[in-house]
C-alpha cells in the first residue's frame, strides 16, 4: 500500500483531536453527531484511492441525511496523513434513525466495509451496531480477527486496495 505512513503517537494524537471536536460540536450545537472516517488497517491510512472511497461514503451519507430529513447544522471535514474525516452535527433524525442509516451505508455500499460511521447522541453516548462486522480476509468477526490479530497488517492492507481496486475500477 502507498501512501504516507504515520505513527502510533501521531495517531493517538489525532483521536484526541478528534474528541474535543466532537464534544466542542456537542456542546454548541446540542445535537446529534455524524463521524464518518475510513477503516484503514496499518500506519497508512490514506492516499488517493482512499480519498476516492471517502469522498464516495460522503455523497452517500450527505444523500441519505437529505433523504431521511435531516438537517446539517455545521460541518467540519480533515484530510491529512492520519486519515480523511468527516464530522456533521445534525437535527431533524433521531439518533436511531441516522444509526440504521450509518449500518445501512456501511452494508450495502461495495466498498462500506471500509466506512467508519459513528453516530454519537446529543448526550455523548456513542450507539452501537446490533450486528458485528465481519472481517475483511475471513469473514469471521472482525473484533475477535483483530484482538487475536489473526491476520497479520499486510495481509489486512493488501485486502483493502484489493477491495478498493476492484471497486474503483467498477466505478463503484
Amino acid at each position: 500500500m502507498t501512501g504516507n505512513e504515520i505513527t502510533l503517537p501521531q495517531m493517538l494524537e489525532r483521536r484526541e483531536e478528534r474528541a474535543e471536536a466532537q464534544r466542542l460540536f456537542l456542546d454548541k450545537y446540542k445535537s446529534p453527531l455524524v463521524s464518518f472516517s475510513m477503516n484503514i488497517p496499518g500506519p497508512i491510512k490514506t492516499n488517493e484511492l482512499i480519498r476516492r472511497a471517502f469522498d464516495i461514503g460522503e455523497i452517500l451519507l450527505l444523500d441519505g441525511l437529505a433523504r431521511i430529513g435531516a438537517e446539517i447544522l455545521y460541518a467540519d471535514e480533515v484530510h491529512e496523513d492520519t486519515g480523511d474525516e468527516l464530522l456533521l452535527a445534525v437535527s431533524n433524525a433521531s439518533p436511531e434513525n441516522l444509526k440504521d442509516l450509518a449500518v445501512s451505508i456501511e452494508t450495502f455500499s461495495p466498498v462500506g466495509r471500509l466506512f467508519d460511521i459513528d453516530i454519537i447522541d446529543e448526550h455523548g453516548r456513542k450507539l452501537s451496531r446490533q450486528d458485528f462486522r465481519k472481517c475483511l480476509i475471513c469473514g469471521k468477526q472482525a473484533q475477535d480477527c483483530a484482538r487475536s490479530r489473526t491476520h497479520s497488517v499486510s495481509e489486512l492492507q493488501e485486502a483493502v486496495m484489493k477491495l478498493l481496486s476492484e471497486n474503483m475500477e467498477r466505478g463503484l
